[in-house]
């Protein structure tokens, strides 16, 4: 059980369940998971809101890098992950339902985060020299978007509609020229079509390429693809040294200073000392900024998400935070800590192309003018939301795998 209380009330979180992992062979990995889950509790704002969700610690659109859950009963939910993997000397290939995190961080990736809930997806890791290695997954989404067009007939009366189906095919390639130092990049595409695409199984493929292949021809619209690098060193003694960057969209002029709209970008730069001056102390500081309208799409089936959950930072676009935590380790078993968190949130934008007559807008770019108007609104504008918390941390190991808090 997990409790969380403030002057506003508190929300009790509890769960039972079951894990297990075992071999099979020497090549095959199986393993699996079930919780089951549930939050109870009490808010100042239930005086006047009887809504079930003030007893809930996360929402898509709650800004916390709380795990996401799809809810089965107002505050219940369970979650079940697992998979079964054939592994070799160099590398992997797997049927899984897990959460992956795809970018160095300490307070939320800006890449793929794992906060959206986990979803199915075949995996494959490759290492065949210590120089090189290769991340390929393809996912099946959950879009929460009704494809009017599917739907089962019950009693020959009622019409039980289903969602559009959604997948993400993505790929990272991790080079390390020297040791200690890895440069990664990537890319990614979220899809909505009736079938499997098997041109985005290709884990080598750049996928906006075959998305023109695809779309073009026919002058509709594109699929929803992204780019992505990564870089970490630890070449410098007892120093973690990280930055990200989440490329939407991007046009090379709009870096100009003199560019009055800017690129759909998510960057995050960070660093970790460890074990320096004193050993057993660690001190942490990040900073992710995420331009407007990174990560949306004016299509809701193929948006950068699962489950209605954002796949990317947990703070969405137009928004910025500072991280910085101290660490210390003073007896086996007992770490404490303190963070200081000072996260913004500017105004809400819309991903339009159109107005509300379907018709484009005009002059440059035509469609595109709205996008334009939109990035050239000043970065995060009207803060509408802030988070400042500072907290301090102490956890126990009383006994192996027992804590207190």
């Amino acid at each position: 059980m997990h409790i969380f209380a403030n002057s506003r009330g508190q929300i009790n979180q509890r769960w039972f369940g079951a894990d297990f992992q075992a071999m099979i062979g020497k090549h095959v990995s199986v393993y699996g998971s079930l919780r089951d889950i549930s939050f109870a509790g009490k808010s100042k704002l239930d005086e006047y809101s009887g809504s079930p969700t003030f007893s809930r610690l996360s929402e898509p659109t709650y800004l916390t890098t709380f795990p996401g859950f799809q809810y089965k009963e107002p505050s219940d939910f369970s979650d079940s992950r697992g998979g079964i993997k054939l592994g070799w000397d160099w590398g992997s290939v797997g049927l899984v339902k897990d959460n992956i995190v795809w970018g160095d961080n300490y307070n939320g990736s800006n890449i793929i985060s794992g906060r959206a809930p986990s979803f199915p997806m075949i995996t494959l890791n490759l290492k065949p020299v210590k120089w090189f290695e290769m991340n390929y997954i393809h996912g099946w989404l959950i879009s929460n978007v009704v494809d009017s067009a599917k739907f089962y007939i019950e009693n020959d009366v009622k019409k039980w509609y289903r969602n559009h189906n959604k997948y993400i095919a993505a790929n990272i390639f991790t080079f390390t020229p020297i040791p200690k130092l890895n440069l990664s990049f990537g890319n990614s595409i979220i899809y909505a079509e009736d079938n499997v695409q098997p041109g985005y199984l290709i884990p080598i493929a750049f996928y906006k390429s075959t998305d023109h292949l695809l779309t073009k021809g026919t002058k509709t619209e594109n699929q929803n693809s992204q780019l992505f690098f990564n870089v970490s060193s630890r070449n410098v003694k007892h120093l973690h040294l990280y930055s990200s960057i989440f490329i939407d969209e991007i046009k090379f002029s709009r870096f100009k200073a003199s560019s009055p709209d800017k690129n759909p970008i998510s960057f995050k730069v960070g660093g970790k000392v460890t074990n320096f001056p004193i050993q057993n102390l660690n001190v942490t500081a990040e900073f992710t900024k995420t331009n407007i309208i990174n990560y949306k799409h004016s299509i809701d089936a193929i948006s950068y998400t699962s489950n209605s959950f954002n796949l990317g930072h947990y703070l969405g676009d137009n928004a910025q935070d500072f991280y910085a935590s101290i660490g210390y380790k003073p007896i086996r078993g007992l770490d404490l800590s303190v963070f200081y968190l000072d996260a913004k949130h500017g105004n809400e934008y819309k991903m339009t192309k159109y107005d509300e007559n379907g018709e484009s807008g005009t002059g440059s770019g035509s469609a595109n003018s709205y996008i334009v108007k939109i990035i050239s609104q000043p970065s995060l504008g009207d803060v509408i939301w802030t988070n400042k918390t500072f907290a301090f941390n102490a956890l126990y190991e009383i006994f192996q795998n027992g804590y207190a808090v």
